[in-house]
């Protein structure tokens, strides 16, 4: 096995995950360390005004307010890598290679596009460790939904739990992942998890979002809105399908009161997810929940309600529930490197089992695309 750091910048913009992992690509995966560096105000308003731009370009192209977001992004990335290896003890010289997930300021699968940002050859000079970014353009390029990508990291986790089951990550958006009795892999966005409820902490109250849901916990589910929201044509699409951040916004709950707005949202994070575990190819014995959502009481009970099903924490399996995405990012390089497959035609509707990835190495910055 070898040490390979994972990073990873959700839609959340609270700040970016960085963990160091020792991996075989294949069903060996150790945790080592975990580091989160937050982003401060101005950065986070800084992705945002980045993800407006690039949702209104139709290709990736230059930009001076998202060549601003990504150097200071990257900075951030160079930060927290730092303190993750004096945290672990472990030396950059020690590392094989470092999994850069970036930033998506534009999801666009339904065009044969998608756009991470952050500076893979700033990392790989600095640190003097090879970067593998860009992992989900080419299941796009192929006819894939490009998301999500953690569904085989999943499996590598919980290989050996009771099966089938389900695993639910609450990040910005939500997706879920079925693992079959066979190991046959199902995965798909299914709706909003976190992102609606934070913008509207920020637009309502002093709050960047609603720690444990407590705020939720004091309002009332607006029946008509949450109805009204629910009739998207995403969730009656057959998956495989994915979520940009900004499919959704916050029209329908306009004019609700601060606490009923935001268990009107609460609430249609959990029923997406219920909407979701009906599509499944069968029912799972569980629900394993991961990602920063897990944490809000108020969501995780109502999906247990609408779901009918028993919610586990990543967290009382042993594994931590924010650093799952980061570690999957690290395992899904390591495999990108060796040629080994990150999607599937059950997880993205990719025509067939793909690679991916771009490699960066230090001093001379070459890029290798690694082949699919």
């Amino acid at each position: 096995m070898e040490f390979v750091i994972g990073l990873m910048s959700g839609t959340s913009r609270d700040g970016v995950d960085a963990v160091l992992i020792k991996t075989d690509g294949l069903s060996l995966v150790t945790p080592i360390a975990f580091q989160f560096e937050p982003y401060p105000d101005y950065l986070r308003s800084a992705i945002a005004d980045a993800c407006d731009v690039a949702m209104s370009c139709t290709q990736r192209q230059t930009h001076p307010i998202i060549e601003h977001c990504e150097q200071s992004l990257s900075e951030r990335h160079l930060t927290v890598t730092h303190a993750l290896l004096k945290k672990a003890g472990v030396l950059a010289s020690e590392i094989s290679l470092i999994g850069l997930h970036g930033h998506t300021i534009a999801h666009r699968a339904d065009l044969g596009w998608t756009w991470q940002i952050g500076k893979a050859e700033f990392l790989a000079n600095q640190l003097d460790i090879p970067v593998m970014s860009n992992m989900r353009q080419y299941d796009v390029m192929y006819g894939g939904q490009g998301a999500p990508l953690i569904p085989v990291f999943h499996r590598a986790l919980f290989a050996d739990t009771s099966q089938p089951v389900a695993v639910l990550n609450l990040g910005g958006v939500a997706n879920l992942t079925f693992i079959g009795r066979d190991g046959a892999l199902a995965a798909f966005d299914c709706g909003m998890a976190n992102a609606l409820i934070d913008d509207w902490m920020s637009r309502k109250t002093n709050y960047p979002y609603d720690e444990g849901g407590d705020f939720a916990a004091t309002g009332v589910v607006d029946a008509t809105a949450l109805g009204n929201m629910l009739e998207h044509p995403f969730f009656s699409a057959s998956f495989p399908k994915s979520l940009d951040r900004k499919d959704f916004n916050l029209d329908f709950v306009e004019g609700l009161s601060a606490g009923d707005g935001a268990a009107t949202l609460t609430a249609f994070s959990a029923r997406a997810v219920a909407i979701g575990l009906r599509q499944l190819p069968a029912k799972p014995k569980r629900l394993i929940v991961c990602g920063g959502g897990r944490k809000n009481r108020t969501m995780i009970r109502m999906i247990e309600q609408y779901c009918e099903i028993p919610a586990v924490m990543t967290d009382d399996l042993g594994w931590d529930g924010d650093a799952i995405e980061a570690q999957g990012f690290a395992y899904l390089a390591y495999r990108c490197l060796h040629g080994l497959p990150i999607t599937y035609p059950g997880t993205t509707g990719v025509p067939e089992p793909m690679s991916g990835g771009v490699l960066t190495r230090p001093e001379k910055t070459v890029m290798q695309e690694v082949p699919a």
